[in-house]
């Protein structure tokens, strides 16, 4: 598959795809954040943003990688299934397919929208099929700020699945989010800590709905 202008690498999916394998967190202050049903969320310190970085592992025993996969890429049937979508669809722009995301945040805070590149590639790595998903926020004219929203100009998040060898997924998952606007770092790292596990949970009671939508 050629990757567009500006997309994102091999070496980028290739070091994504070794995190679920070897996870990197030697050489840097990752903190064992919290372990939740078979989850294990860490985080780094973000000197320049006094966020956190994030990197979540674990196993999703009732949904096979590439549903789960399917899932996470569909994004018309992920209005249905999660509840702080405001708007979601992709657009082509310049030659490149681009998310445009608006969550809903409570009241009095306002809405903050996401634009962003996204790919996904299916690797066959020493006999093993990993699905990678990379995704990084980008700005293109056609998808200019709204009155009203907030524009989220740092996210980046990878997604690695492959089987835990039995009807289940082992995941790796990468995030992080600025979301800009006058929220104390407290808050946004308390909300990532709780929404981390609870959108994996989410996920995969959409995943058994999905097939039963199908």
């Amino acid at each position: 598959m050629e990757l567009a202008a500006g997309s994102f690498s091999e070496e980028q999916f290739r070091e994504a795809c070794a995190e679920l394998q070897q996870p990197a967190l030697a050489g840097a202050d990752w903190q064992l954040l919290v372990e939740t049903s078979g989850i294990s969320i860490y985080r780094l310190l973000d000197q320049q943003t006094g966020l956190y970085e994030y990197k979540v592992f674990g196993v999703l025993e009732d949904c096979s990688p590439t549903l789960l996969a399917d899932v996470y890429m569909d994004v018309n049937y992920r209005k249905q299934w999660d509840q702080y979508v405001k708007e979601l669809y992709e657009q082509e722009c310049n030659g490149e397919t681009v998310v445009y995301w608006e969550v809903k945040y409570p009241f009095p805070m306002s809405n903050r929208d996401y634009v962003y590149l996204r790919q996904r590639r299916d690797l066959d790595v020493e006999g093993r099929k990993i699905h990678v998903v990379l995704a990084q926020s980008t700005s293109v004219p056609q998808l200019g700020e709204r009155s009203g929203v907030i524009r989220v100009k740092q996210y980046k998040q990878s997604l690695v699945i492959e089987s835990d060898g039995k009807k289940g997924s082992k995941v790796f998952m990468y995030y992080f989010d600025n979301p800009g606007g006058q929220i104390p770092s407290w808050l946004i790292n308390w909300a990532a800590k709780n929404g981390v596990p609870n959108f994996l949970k989410d996920m995969a009671r959409a995943c058994q709905n999905y097939l039963k939508k199908t």
